[in-house]
């Protein structure tokens, strides 16, 4: 009760929007041409009323072309004249002299053949003739009237001709080149007569349809119904009808509404006609499960003709503005029939629709349904002996239909119904083959047989055209496709359209392998586009695989059930095309139930498997079908059958006629949640990224509701196509600019899912995991993550729930490879932007450690030789590992792998000071140091993050990678130490704090700080120092501070000529070395001295001076290269200016050009070689 409340969907908003502006477009259109038609007339009739006021005189005459060819010429083109001619007519009527022409010209107007849109030109010329010549007139009422006595003897009249010629008097009428007087008798006398005639048959209908839609208005007084409804509706004034009084419309309305009644009444009686044959059509069926030919070809000519009539009576009633009669619909339809398909209306097929009718899909229906018309295609000329066979048919079944339909007409309804149960109840008999089908089969051999003769003359002249049709043959198996067997049926239409290949088709077609069963749906549907233009081919192929089942049947051998099977199959292909009748299709199904054993079963399946859901499906067929695939499942269940003919029999009928489903109910969404999905999930592409943000941006985004739908599908990312991933994380880039929390959301819902994946581990999410890693990277990619929360996740999978030396964690079991997967997968998508500063170093970290956990997992009891580890895994990870650094030393076992993991934790340990702590110094120094040391490389993290983006160069990651050497590392193992931490389980989260707060201790050494009063004095002392010297220090001038002094010029060459230890610049072999050298400056009175000091590289002094001097010298470098481009640049622009100047400048002129010398003529004789050039000089 409450679905049917539901408010329209906004699709049928959209539809009766579309549907009113529709109709106001339409109501203006017919608002704007009635005015213009209006006018027209108007103007015409004024002018030609007045026409002998303004005819010219004798002397206008004398001017104009009075030649015997022209003005002849002219009264020929108004035999066949058409509107396209109406300006070249009239510039020729102009120029012309016709005095002694109207009587032709009265003829040739009179006897042409126009259509509807050719009599507004006719009307133009009959005008222009009456207003230059007073005789036209007069001579044209009379050559009509002369017309319509003559037409009353004919005994069949032209329709289209009565239709033209009524509206062109009413038209000539009109617009004044008849007087009312005489026009309207003429108009009426003719129409009367008209109706007169056609009160019973209605055949006339379309004049009278015509008429009142061109002429009503004026003549009759009529306003159209639709008119009117417009007028109504938006308003608009159409033009009155005065041009003919009301009193002389009123006889023509009068005769009008007498033939609408009587249309009426012949519309009744052949409704009711109509719904006694279907009654009877229904009852036969019941009864006896089909329908004879004859029967539905009658029912199928008189409901188009029906159909026909309510469509005239239909538009006659709109035109005169009056209602449609009431068709009473039969009441008994539904209590005979009961529930199922209706069988005469296919496209309504009512309660048993089985979710797609007849076809499975649509691609299923556009291939046995769309053919293409080779008749728009080929000339006529190529299939005129098809269309002459055909015409002589139809004749023939016209005339058998007409005596059947009298015969049957005559016979007692009630007693044929009764012999036809009693003559046709399904017997289990078999059944014998009649004798006509035999002499069917001799005919068809004998036709065949007669190919030779004719290919031996046609070989004289066709020799060519037959290496045409054996190649044609012989590509036909290739043609395996749509397009392939549409391009070879037109192929065969244009070029090698004749009886003998004709022939020669049908037989390759029948002589199909019977291995090759593929072929058989495309040589049908090869069969049925060749149908309208060459039927003998479909009735050929038929007709043999019509006598090869009969022999089949006859024979009852229990070899070769594969040609057996192929020719059902082709049977049931043909019936699909509707090239082999739905009738002895089913009659073919007939005989093999009637001895169902063998062979015949298998038969009747394929049968049933091939075209089965077709002929069920099918309104005509639909009730024969079921009673025999009844008949089946009981002869199933009688005979004790093989357990393989019970399951190819049960597949066969249930594939026709499947057991009912519960329908899954499809949740309902409000409009706007479902156009987000749409916009989401099937719009979005890389092309249309632009289009859907735009359409994003103009959601309510104030509705928490919307917002929070769109922000769980964008999280829920595995619902995207795979390949549009990169697309939605483009979108949230371009609406954080927006709506800046929504990429929050975004992000920790991303990461939430992640975690989950992690925690539950089933294998039914994995698809889902790897969308969210890939969505995560692609984040990263669109700068809408930090690489921080990259690799915490790339820890997180590598380290949470795994337990290296304990039992094996159900979070991450042996046997679970896909957290490889995840890794992988991750950084394929964003790996390739880790290649410079902090971020490097931290990849270069976390690969060793992923190497261990490969090794770990390779190490497990479960891969051995019988079970070996999966290959595709190994070649995942060596061609990530490829792309991101391709120099980079692997690691070949378990044990060298822990052996890198080792060596790098040690360099950290190095690094922090755990190994120097002897000397006392306080940790929490060094810790300071190191934190300053990562936010710088955070820094330059964010600040070359676009360049990150950018940078693809692999090579420039493995020099930077050999250069940075193991300190990289260092700095590594501490993030990572920090990272691991935050993905262990809860015990193992107590074991690491506890380790770390120990570490903590050792690596203090010194006494405990002990809070008290006297340190809070200390510190407002200290405060209060700081102040005063800061404002102290206010207004001295700012001095630049000198960071590096230089080195004495004795001092260098002292280093240049060599020491212990590398030059302080630190160039080239600063990794090679343990040490590096600095000059120490220290002042004894007024003289300066310097001390050289040999610096360990693992101290920050070092390290960080080496850092600087490396970012200078790259800064120095990149300057040059600015430097060096801008140069560049500034020479090649001045170039290109230099040149564009010199294209624009003008050429000079030059004046003293060859000029060609003037002929001397000599003396004595002429020289002709000299004057025509003809010979040398």
């Amino acid at each position: 009760m409450i679905s049917s409340l539901v408010l329209p969907t906004l699709r049928e908003r959209l539809l009766s929007w579309h549907h009113c502006v529709r109709e106001k477009e339409e109501g203006h259109q017919l608002h704007q041409e009635a005015w213009e038609r209006h006018q027209c007339r108007k103007e015409l009739r004024s002018k030609n009323q007045n026409a002998h006021e303004g005819r010219p005189e004798e002397a206008f005459f004398s001017r104009l072309d009075s030649s015997l060819k022209k003005n002849t010429a002219f009264v020929k083109k108004l035999r066949t004249l058409t509107e396209q001619q109406r300006d070249s007519l009239s510039n020729d009527f102009g120029s012309l002299n016709l005095s002694k022409y109207i009587g032709e010209a009265v003829s040739s107007v009179v006897e042409a053949k126009l259509k509807i849109s050719d009599v507004g030109c006719a009307v133009h010329l009959c005008s222009l003739f009456h207003q230059r010549y007073a005789e036209f007139a007069p001579l044209l009422l009379q050559a009509w009237k002369k017309h319509f006595e003559a037409r009353k003897e004919e005994k069949a009249p032209n329709v289209s001709k009565l239709r033209t010629d009524l509206r062109f008097i009413a038209e000539l009428t009109i617009v004044g080149l008849f007087t009312d007087k005489e026009g309207l008798s003429l108009i009426y006398e003719q129409l009367k007569n008209i109706i007169g005639i056609d009160r019973e048959t209605h055949t006339h209908v379309s004049v009278v349809i015509s008429f009142c839609k061109h002429c009503g208005d004026d003549i009759a007084g009529l306003v159209p119904r639709k008119v009117k409804l417009a007028a109504e509706k938006f308003g608009l004034v159409f033009p009155p009808s005065e041009i003919i009084n009301i009193e002389k419309q009123q006889p023509f309305q009068n005769l009008l509404r007498e033939y609408f009644t009587s249309l009426t009444k012949h519309l009744k009686k052949d409704h009711r006609e109509l719904q006694n044959i279907e009654r009877q059509n229904r009852r036969i069926l019941h009864s006896k499960g089909e329908l004879s030919e004859d029967r539905h070809k009658q029912y199928e000519e008189f409901a188009t003709s029906y159909q026909k009539l309510l469509a005239n009576t239909q538009s006659l009633a709109d035109l005169l503005d009056e209602n449609m009669p009431e068709l009473p619909q039969d009441k008994t339809v539904q209590e005979e029939h009961g529930p199922g398909i209706d069988i005469f209306t296919p496209g309504k097929p009512g309660e048993y629709d089985l979710e797609g009718g007849i076809w499975e899909d649509e691609d299923a229906r556009n291939f046995y349904e769309n053919m293409v018309d080779l008749k728009a295609f080929v000339p006529a000329i190529l299939f005129k002996d098809n269309e002459k066979s055909s015409q002589g048919k139809d004749k023939e079944e016209a005339k058998g239909m007409f005596d059947a339909r009298e015969a049957k007409d005559a016979a007692s309804t009630t007693e044929e119904l009764e012999l036809e149960l009693e003559a046709l109840d399904i017997a289990d008999d078999p059944l014998e083959l009649e004798g006509p089908d035999e002499a069917e089969n001799e005919e068809l051999a004998k036709k065949l047989l007669d190919e030779q003769e004719q290919e031996d003359e046609e070989a004289s002249t066709g020799s060519h055209l037959k290496l045409i049709v054996d190649a044609f043959i012989q590509q036909l198996p290739n043609c395996v496709n749509r397009d392939l067997i549409d391009k070879a049926a037109m192929d065969f239409c244009m070029n090698m359209n004749t009886k003998s290949n004709r022939r020669k088709l049908v037989r390759a077609l029948f002589t199909v392998p019977r291995q090759r069963l593929d072929l058989l749906p495309f040589y049908s549907r090869l069969v049925a586009t060749l149908h309208p233009c060459m039927s003998d081919v479909a009735e050929d192929l038929c007709s043999m695989l019509k006598g090869d089942f009969r022999f089949h049947i006859r024979k009852k051998d229990q070899i070769n059930i594969e040609t057996k099977n192929k020719t059902v199959r082709f049977i049931g292909e043909l019936a699909k095309f509707k090239m082999f009748s739905k009738t002895d299709t089913l009659h073919c199904l007939k005989m093999l139930l009637s001895d169902f054993s063998h062979h015949h079963i298998e038969m009747a399946c394929t049968l049933l498997e091939t075209c089965g859901r077709f002929l069920f499906r099918s309104p005509e067929s639909h009730l024969r079908t079921s009673v025999l695939l009844e008949q089946m499942m009981r002869k199933k269940q009688a005979q004790h059958l093989d357990a393989r003919y019970v399951t190819m029999v049960e597949n066969a009928y249930y594939y026709c006629n499947p057991p009912p489903m519960e329908k899954t109910v499809r949740k309902k969404r409000p409009p706007l949640q479902e156009y987000i999905r749409k916009l989401l999930y099937k719009d979005l592409s890389k092309v249309t990224t632009e289009k859907v943000l735009r359409q994003m941006r103009k959601l309510p985004w104030q509705d928490p509701e919307n917002k929070s739908y769109l922000i769980c599908c964008m999280v829920n990312i595995w619902n995207v196509k795979y390949n549009s991933i990169h697309c939605v994380a483009n979108l949230l880039a371009g609406l954080v600019a927006y709506q800046e929390d929504v990429g929050i959301h975004v992000v920790d819902g991303v990461l939430e899912d992640i975690r989950l994946g992690m925690e539950v581990n089933q294998p039914k999410f994995n698809q889902r995991r790897i969308s969210s890693a890939k969505f995560l990277g692609e984040l990263y990619n669109y700068r809408m993550v930090e690489s921080a929360v990259i690799f915490r996740t790339l820890f997180s999978f590598i380290s949470f729930g795994v337990n290296q030396e304990g039992c094996p964690s159900p979070l991450d079991p042996p046997e679970h490879l896909f957290r490889i997967r995840l890794v992988c997968t991750l950084l394929d998508t964003c790996g390739q932007y880790f290649d410079r500063g902090s971020s490097k170093r931290k990849l270069d970290c976390f690969l060793i450690y992923f190497q261990r956990y490969i090794w770990w997992k390779k190490s497990m009891d479960v891969w051995n030789k019988d079970h070996p580890f999966p290959i595709d895994i190994d070649y995942m990870i060596s061609d990530t590992l490829e792309l991101l650094r391709p120099k980079m030393r692997l690691s070949c076992s378990l044990e060298e792998a822990n052996k890198h993991v080792s060596d790098l934790e040690r360099e950290v340990l190095v690094k922090l000071g755990l190994a120097m702590e002897k000397d006392g110094r306080c940790s929490s120094a060094e810790g300071e140091v190191l934190d300053e040391e990562d936010d710088d490389g955070d820094d330059d993290e964010e600040g070359g993050a676009e360049t990150e983006e950018q940078s693809g160069n692999e090579s420039e990651m493995n020099e930077q990678e050999e250069e940075e050497g193991s300190e990289n590392e260092e700095e590594e193992r501490e993030e990572e130490e920090e990272e691991n931490t935050d993905y262990l389980t809860d015990s193992n989260k107590e074991n690491e704090t506890d380790e770390e707060n120990n570490e903590v201790t050792i690596r203090g050494g010194g006494l405990k700080h002990v809070a008290c009063a006297e340190d809070e004095d200390f510190i407002q002392a200290l405060d209060k120092m700081m102040l005063e010297n800061l404002q102290q220090r206010s207004g001295e001038a700012v001095k630049v501070h000198q960071l590096d002094v230089a080195i004495p010029l004795q001092l260098k060459s002292q280093l240049k000529k060599g020491g212990p230890g590398p030059p302080c610049t630190g160039e080239g072999e600063s990794d090679i070395s343990d040490t590096m050298q600095f000059v120490m400056l220290t002042r004894k009175g007024n003289k300066q001295q310097y001390k050289i000091l040999n610096v360990p590289l693992s101290s920050h002094l070092a390290a960080n001076h080496f850092n600087q001097q490396q970012a200078e010298q790259e800064e120095r470098m990149r300057m040059k290269k600015l430097t060096l481009d801008i140069n560049e640049r500034q020479e090649q622009e001045d170039y290109q200016e230099m040149m564009q100047s010199l294209a624009q400048r003008p050429a000079p002129a030059n004046t003293n050009r060859e000029r060609r010398p003037r002929y001397q003529h000599p003396k004595g004789a002429p020289n002709a070689d000299l004057i025509f050039k003809t010979g040398g000089r």
